[in-house]
């Protein structure tokens, strides 16, 4: 297979890319028109979650990430890991919400109570697409395929985008949430979580995927294994953080 992207669809996804950058920038200019100035670093965590989860589709990292598994698990915690967090940190649906008018805000607010919404956004099943994708990524043929087929490629990639995204949303409360779930049980489904990528990682030390060398899978599994610490750590920090201001003396947040 060609690892290069046709040019076509290249293009649509560097459009895509800078579409989302200039309208979140719309929307926070309508934003500080109405309401309190929106913080600027906001808009940085926006940019640059964009542009890393571009870099993992379009450019000279997207195209070795073919024929280096090394690569290929950087760009695997920037597109399913760093990114996502970055944007989840950008807060986009509070800016939506606080940029439209209150008819349209209010039919988002019933868009995000609907029941699809709540179940994908459980902590569980979050965890779920998101850790168990991984393991059929790579405990079975499914990685050997996606560089077989473009289709296949993009549906993986686009599957580990989302589900990073809807994994970080689902334990920290950064955007309104309609349905919202206990520090403590988040923190625990977060561990087990957390437990099931280590273990993966561990096993491709010593059991690489289909057509990936052993030193190839070697370093990528430690890529994967203390890249995602370093990431982890800083869900972590910012659910304890939540978990803090929640209980200091005067806050009280009201949780199911």
């Amino acid at each position: 297979m060609n690892h290069m992207l046709p040019l076509p669809l290249s293009l649509v996804i560097l459009a895509a890319a800078g579409i989302l950058i200039i309208y979140y920038l719309h929307l926070m200019i309508m934003s500080q028109q109405r309401l309190r100035k929106w913080p600027i670093y906001r808009l940085l965590c926006w940019v640059t979650g964009i542009v890393m989860a571009t870099a993992v589709m379009v450019g000279p990292l997207a195209d070795r990430m073919h024929s280096s598994f090394i690569l290929h698990m950087y760009g695997h915690l920037m597109l399913g890991m760093l990114a996502p967090l970055l944007l989840v940190l950008s807060a986009p649906m509070t800016l939506l919400l606080r940029s439209l008018q209150v008819k349209h805000a209010r039919q988002v607010t019933r868009l995000l109570s609907a029941r699809y919404v709540k179940f994908i956004t459980h902590p569980v099943t979050a965890a779920i697409l998101n850790v168990g994708g991984l393991w059929v990524l790579y405990r079975t043929d499914l990685y050997h395929l996606m560089h077989e087929s473009l289709i296949i490629l993009l549906l993986v990639h686009l599957h580990i985008f989302l589900a990073g995204y809807l994994f970080t949303a689902a334990f920290v409360y950064i955007d309104p949430i309609a349905h919202r779930f206990s520090f403590k049980y988040r923190a625990i489904v977060l561990i087990i979580s957390l437990a099931a990528h280590q273990i993966l990682a561990k096993s491709l030390y010593p059991y690489p995927p289909a057509g990936v060398s052993r030193p190839d899978a070697q370093v990528g599994a430690q890529v994967m294994y203390y890249g995602g610490d370093l990431i982890d750590y800083a869900i972590i920090f910012l659910l304890c953080l939540e978990w803090y201001k929640a209980v200091r003396p005067g806050k009280v947040i009201r949780q199911q």
